[in-house]
């Protein structure tokens, strides 16, 4: 099947084709580093971590580029407050945000370019564009000329009537047009400052992603991705500066998920109605968030609320259980046919999803649709070797573009095993003896600590079902 992605420039779904066979270049925005990642930084960075690895499970080697900006307003004004440098303030926080995704399963990119160690190559850019004509010196600054290009508003599908009067264009002292946009901004006290031919000042934000998109992925980009919140003014700057310096397409794929929000407004550090990624990961384990974060599309905002997380901590549960049970099971001497063709049209349910404009939410619904009938066959004793080979790969596929099936182990997690082995058995010998009172209790306090004892054919079995009380009984 052809695999299709949602292309903002084009506003459809287009055949995926990337400029060089069999190689994928993706640029993903990443964080400004003033404070914490919080949950829609982990929205963007797992929905193109999973973006990615379906890629390469297609077959393409992906070289994958995401940025660090630390040269920008609110990364100076948090320096100012704290003191200390740029450089300094950066490293502290791109350290957590590297701690953040691993802790996440997010893989690491193949390059971090930091905006600050690209100042020669943006002052480079920046001399060719007025060279060129598309940018002036003003005042100590530099501006790019929005009138010398005729395809402005393209990637944002907006008139430049639409785009004056969104609120979001700035009239500054300097501009020949209040659409012009900053290439080069002029130092101001507090700031820190870099030497050019304009006089000391830092680079604009747009131009940075130019330069080290391109720097590190040539002039043609076949994927760049980023929050819907970006289309305009970033990207739609990045794209006009970058095919003005180039004279080519910048980008052939252009990739923007859904926010996340908060009730009605976005998640956004600059609000503070933000939750931080660590904080986050205190309450539930990182699967569950992968999983809460993938089972909606990613073009799609989502809500944020401990409901939903509860949620999809439930629905992983029942993933993991089926796979789990699966795994262990005696399969059955005759075939089962109507399984295994359930298990085949499951898988192909799955891959048609994900080359569907990588649609996650389809891909969770095709393993769904399995579950329901692979827990009836295990009920019924009727799972037969070829259904379970099939079951097991889609699980296998899932898994490895999710990456949610193994549970992270909390600490203590070593002994505990053991502990409900030995319980498991009490209960198990309190049975034997009629005592019903005694099993009945143990089940039941173990239920209040958020871990379910199951009786089935085979024997009796244990699972998490919930965050155990803060606050737990001593015994049992």
């Amino acid at each position: 099947m052809t695999l299709r992605v949602q292309n903002t420039m084009t506003g459809k779904l287009d055949d995926f084709t990337p400029v060089n066979p069999g190689r994928v270049g993706m640029y993903v925005c990443g964080i400004n580093t003033y404070d914490d990642s919080h949950m829609g930084h982990a929205k963007s960075a797992v929905t193109f971590d999973v973006i990615r690895r379906h890629l390469e499970r297609r077959g393409y080697a992906v070289k994958y580029v995401v940025n660090f900006t630390d040269v920008e307003d609110h990364c100076i004004q948090r320096a100012n407050e704290l003191g200390i440098s740029l450089d300094e303030l950066a490293k502290k926080y791109i350290a957590e945000y590297f701690k953040d995704m691993r802790a996440l399963g997010v893989r690491d990119a193949d390059e971090y370019p930091v905006a600050s160690h690209h100042i020669p190559e943006m002052r480079e850019a920046i001399k060719k564009l007025i060279a060129d004509g598309f940018a002036y010196a003003s005042m100590g600054s530099v501006y790019f000329k929005v009138s010398k290009v005729k395809e402005y508003g393209k990637l944002s599908h907006q008139s430049l009537d639409d785009m004056q009067s969104s609120g979001r264009v700035d009239s500054e002292e300097g501009k020949e047009d209040p659409m012009d946009f900053a290439l080069w901004k002029a130092w101001k006290p507090g700031e820190p400052s870099w030497d050019s031919p304009w006089g000391k000042g830092r680079p604009g934000w747009h131009i940075e992603c130019s330069v080290m998109s391109m720097k590190y992925l040539g002039e043609t980009l076949d994927i760049h991705g980023g929050g819907s919140e970006l289309v305009f003014p970033h990207h739609e700057n990045e794209l006009m500066q970058s095919e003005s310096l180039t004279g080519k397409p910048f980008v052939k794929y252009w990739l923007h998920g859904g926010l996340m929000n908060v009730g009605a407004e976005k998640m956004s550090k600059s609000l503070g109605n933000f939750f931080t990624i660590k904080d986050v990961l205190k309450l539930y384990e990182p699967g569950v968030v992968r999983f809460f974060l993938l089972n909606t599309h990613y073009r799609k905002p989502i809500d944020f609320n401990d409901k939903a997380l509860d949620e999809a901590k439930l629905s992983l549960a029942r993933i993991r259980s089926t796979w789990d049970r699966l795994r262990d099971t005696k399969t059955a001497e005759h075939p089962n046919p109507d399984l295994w063709e359930r298990a085949k049209k499951a898988r192909a349910d799955f891959e048609a999803a994900m080359d569907e404009d990588f649609n996650t939410r389809g891909a969770v619904a095709a393993v769904f649709e399995l579950l329901r009938d692979i827990n009836k066959a295990l009920d019924e004793g009727k799972v037969c070797e070829k259904a379970k080979e099939e079951a097991i790969a889609l699980f296998g596929e899932f898994d490895r573009l999710f990456g949610v099936l193994a549970a992270q182990k909390a600490e203590g997690d070593d002994m505990l095993a053991p502990l409900m082995h030995i319980l498991v058995e009490l209960r198990e010998d309190a049975r034997k003896r009629k005592d019903f009172k005694a099993a009945d209790l143990i089940r039941d306090r173990l239920k209040a600590l958020g871990i379910a004892i199951e009786d089935s054919a085979g024997g009796a079995k244990w699972k998490y079902t919930k965050k155990p009380p803060e606050e737990s009984p001593n015994d049992i």
